[in-house]
């Protein structure tokens, strides 16, 4: 593949000083399989133009399959960083975050990086009609490509969350299992996709309530994560039919609540024993099943891996 331009110097009207750039924050994380991120924030010098802007990276290459990815690059302004953990300094809590003198503007560039392993739990069927989206998602398109351009609205919403959470720890590690799944989604469907932004087919979709329902109901599901809850709970937790709740949750997410919640589980389950060393049987107790078998066959059709295979890494 030629080579790739920085995403930060496609977004800005006016060339980079990089001399001149302030790295405000550095994240950087990855586990085996599955989905590496980063999240660089700089400082927003008074001179920067910068329109929101993403780059979708295909990479496929017949005599190297190891480093074959799909790779979703972002540049957002207009958020502030902190130094203060969580924002929740008095300046904040008084409303006073206006004039806060801890809080900058920054420039947001982030970065996914999608194994195709991973990316094959969505490639439901062999089948290929042809959309440009399947194959890539299937990794079956042939050659390597790049795509950029300005952000979709439902693009932005997903990034905006992704960079403005309160969570820590395990509940931060469930949320940005989730929202780079979001991220994926509408990102592949705006850039890839023949769709109209923010066109529903299900009717009942364009009640902005009825939209918040199915929403909240995926929230409700990642704080679940370990207390499983039937359709028939959630749907009476967030008031609205059955029926409604499935057809809208897969029309705004793209998948199913069962296979939606199986895939954040596991993928959660990736975090506790790669990152946080816990043994099989306290990954399969905290996740809320039954037996370690039932666990490890779960784990092994979604990752293709044993939990113990990912210890050893």
């Amino acid at each position: 593949m030629k080579s790739i331009p920085n995403i930060l110097d496609i977004s800005s009207f006016l060339p980079i000083l990089y001399d001149e750039v302030n790295i405000l924050q550095d994240i950087c994380r990855q586990v085996p399989g599955s989905v590496k991120y980063s999240i660089k924030r700089y400082r927003k010098l008074p001179n920067w133009q910068i329109e929101d802007s993403g780059m979708l990276i295909y990479h496929f290459d017949t005599q190297h399959p190891e480093e074959n990815h799909l790779e979703l690059r972002f540049c957002v302004s207009g958020n502030y960083y902190c130094n203060e953990k969580l924002m929740e300094c008095d300046r904040c809590k008084f409303n006073e975050s206006a004039n806060c003198i801890e809080k900058v503007e920054s420039v947001d560039v982030l970065s996914f990086i999608y194994a195709p392993n991973y990316l094959h739990q969505f490639a439901k069927s062999n089948k290929n009609d042809g959309a440009l989206i399947d194959s890539v998602v299937s990794f079956t398109h042939k050659e390597s490509f790049n795509k950029s351009g300005p952000l979709c609205s439902k693009t932005t919403s997903a990034i905006q969350a992704l960079l403005n959470h309160n969570y820590t720890d395990t509940r931060e590690n469930i949320f940005i299992n989730a929202q780079t799944q979001i991220i994926l989604l509408y990102s592949t469907d705006c850039m890839l996709g023949d769709k109209e932004d923010n066109i529903f087919s299900c009717k009942f979709l364009s009640n902005p309530d009825d939209r918040e329902k199915i929403i909240q109901s995926r929230e409700i599901l990642l704080q679940h994560i370990g207390d499983p809850i039937t359709i028939k709970a959630l749907s009476r937790k967030v008031a609205i039919n059955e029926c409604y709740l499935k057809q809208g949750f897969k029309e705004i997410f793209g998948t199913t609540i069962f296979d939606f919640y199986q895939s954040q589980r596991m993928e959660h389950a990736k975090y506790l024993l790669y990152e946080k060393g816990l043994s099989v049987t306290e990954v399969s107790a905290m996740l809320g099943y039954s037996s370690i078998s039932h666990f490890s066959t779960g784990f092994k059709n979604h990752t293709g891996l044993k939990p113990c295979e990912l210890l050893g890494r």
